[in-house]
């Protein structure tokens, strides 16, 4: 008997070889597309789909998406967060409504074409998210939420492969979308004015407020906590005698205070909502590599569970730019250890 697999497709190259692969290792694949915002490429999602004897589901999540990733994105920001909308996505919709569909209709496993990897450990008795062989597209990063239930049914078949070689395989195979563009925007705000899309969503404006310094001088006049995030220096409108970049902002009295490049560097964080994966919660500090932002270099650190639930993480070195709303995943070698959310 064959075994089954629920494959993600999306109309792009990385799932439509992903389907390809499990296919080629005997497994009995089931496709599915998940509607969340605007259009989804559904008509390359089906050509694929056709060419491997796939049936396609297309199942419209339009309404869980809008609640759980589009309204909490539009909240973190009005709270002068700065959230990670495909963390959010992964963690409330994505992972849960794929495994929702396989457990409905008795399919084994889920796959997706993310560059990752999932390994059992003998010693450990748990199952591991490493790193994509190929690290200039590993996205263990957003992944850090998966749970050992769910990491032990689930499938990344391009995780030991590089982006050029799945091209290859795409195009051998005449798949429709070989070379498609990979989508490198938040679906949602393709054209990058969150605060544009936040007014939209939200029906509301934005109040002007003042910039300040440290010491609470006025430097200028900002328009709306939304349009900044920490650590940014471009955009602010202002005629400044040196470079100031956002360091903080307020949402009691609607202020934006602006520092010096060497204020925004800070050596700890603590991280709510954090799933541990290599093993379960420390009972002492351990050493990890951690990183704050998807394309950053991981940075030695000690992360200790605390009393009060938290994780916190202290840097070797201080850190630029650690912003509330954002997520830190914590590494050891290419394996994920753990990650939570910056509070």
């Amino acid at each position: 008997m064959n075994r089954t697999a629920l494959i993600a497709m999306s109309g792009g190259v990385d799932s439509s070889v992903a389907a390809h692969l499990m296919k080629t290792k005997g497994f009995d694949c089931t496709g599915i597309i998940m509607k969340m915002y605007g259009e989804v490429d559904v008509d390359d999602a089906q050509s694929v789909s056709d060419d491997l004897g796939i049936f396609l589901n297309v199942c419209d999540f339009t309404a869980e998406f809008k609640e759980h990733v589009i309204d909490r994105f539009a909240e973190a920001y009005q709270n002068c967060e700065t959230p990670n909308p495909c963390v959010i996505c992964n963690r409330h919709i994505k992972f849960k409504k794929l495994f929702d569909f396989a457990k409905g209709n008795d399919i084994e496993c889920i796959v997706t074409g993310h560059y990752a990897r999932v390994e059992f450990d003998e010693t450990s008795n748990r199952y591991l998210l490493k790193k994509a062989v190929d690290e200039t597209k590993d996205q263990s990063y957003v992944l850090f939420s998966l749970t050992q239930k769910q990491l032990k049914h689930t499938v990344f078949p391009l995780g030991e492969m590089c982006k050029s070689e799945i091209r290859a395989i795409a195009l051998a195979q005449g798949f429709v979308n070989a070379n498609k563009r990979d989508s490198q925007d938040i679906c949602f705000v393709n054209d990058g004015d969150y605060a544009g899309f936040i007014e939209k969503h939200t029906n509301k404006t934005y109040a002007p407020g003042n910039f300040i310094d440290s010491q609470g001088n006025v430097l200028g006049r900002h328009n709306g906590l939304i349009r900044y995030t920490i650590g940014q220096r471009k955009g602010l409108g202002l005629a400044l005698a040196k470079p100031m970049y956002v360091c903080s902002k307020n949402l009691s009295d609607n202020t934006v205070t602006l520092c010096e490049n060497h204020e925004l560097f800070s050596k700890s964080l603590n991280a709510v909502d954090f799933n541990w994966i290599a093993f379960d919660k420390p009972e002492k500090p351990i050493r990890v590599k951690a990183k704050v932002r998807y394309n950053q270099t991981e940075q030695w650190a000690t992360a200790e569970q605390t009393s009060g639930g938290a994780v916190h993480v202290k840097f070797d070195e201080p850190q630029r730019a650690i912003a509330k709303g954002q997520v830190v995943v914590l590494y050891d070698g290419d394996s994920v250890v753990g990650g939570g959310t910056i509070n």
